[in-house]
């Protein structure tokens, strides 16, 4: 059976990819000083996206998302860049001499500090498709004296990188940014050397709610239309081999939406798609 992208959604992907790529351009521009209003405001879990508050009440995110030592380690670029819904860096378990991915690096606050945990033997790369980030994220790499970084222009269904190459791949709720979210899970497992895992944080929906339902809550930029549920989250990982599967809730977003830790490990044999 043919399972190629018909035309249409072709356009449809490249709608969302130039919708999410402006909204986050803005953010960066702020930050830059090239554009007025606050970075915070286009958060993807900030205010205007409707997200981030449930029940009328703000949740966490962005930088109050970190501690203040992180936070003070680090340029100021950087923690305003940061518009996320969790901390991945906190839950991923880096270790001395790893080799870090961050999709969608944003600013690049998680690449400084995945840089500082995998220290000099170690690598961090953050990729990310928004020119003005990749500007940001290296001036901001330049302010923190980061040797052991690299930021990469790229989607993250079509990573920039070789097989095998990374021992940890995190992201700071931007999967569910992604166009073709198979294409990203192959992808992930694709670049993970084996034994490898991963340590995301993600806006997921709950099981029963639909794609219409979830469109309704907020838009796809703002990371709650394109969320996956819980279960398509699960599965999704396991169709390309990847186990130790769990995605566990934080706290609440928007009706029926949260944020999560999604943690999960590429297996030591061969992956699905190398067998």
């Amino acid at each position: 059976m043919d399972t190629l992208p018909r035309p249409a959604d072709l356009d449809r992907n490249e709608q969302i990819h130039t919708d999410v790529r402006a909204h986050y351009r803005g953010a960066a521009l702020s930050v830059l000083g090239q554009a007025g209003g606050s970075p915070a405001e286009g958060s993807c879990c900030g205010p205007a996206s409707g997200c981030g508050w449930a029940g009328g009440e703000t949740t966490a995110f962005g930088p109050d998302l970190y501690d203040l030592a992180e936070r003070g380690s680090l340029p100021d670029g950087a923690v305003l860049a940061s518009l996320g819904c969790g901390n991945p860096t906190a839950v991923a378990e880096l270790n001395p001499g790893e080799t870090v991915l961050d999709l969608g690096s944003g600013g690049g606050i998680d690449v400084l500090l995945s840089a500082a945990r995998v220290g000099t033997t170690g690598r961090a790369i953050g990729v990310d498709m928004t020119d003005e980030m990749i500007e940001l994220s290296r001036r901001n790499a330049r302010d923190a004296k980061a040797a052991n970084v690299d930021f990469l222009k790229g989607t993250i269904e079509a990573l920039p990188l070789p097989d095998a190459s990374v021992d940890v791949v995190i992201s700071n709720c931007v999967i569910n940014l992604a166009a073709d979210k198979p294409a990203v899970f192959a992808e992930i497992a694709r670049v993970l050397r084996p034994g490898g895992r991963i340590g995301v944080s993600d806006v997921v929906a709950r099981d029963d709610l639909g794609p219409g339902q979830r469109a309704e809550r907020g838009s796809y930029a703002g990371c709650i239309a394109g969320a996956l549920s819980f279960g398509e989250y699960e599965a999704g990982l396991r169709d390309v081999g990847l186990s130790d599967i769990t995605v566990r809730p934080t706290h609440q977003v928007a009706d029926g939406l949260f944020a999560a830790v999604i943690r999960a490990r590429r297996p030591a044999g061969p992956s699905r798609q190398e067998a």
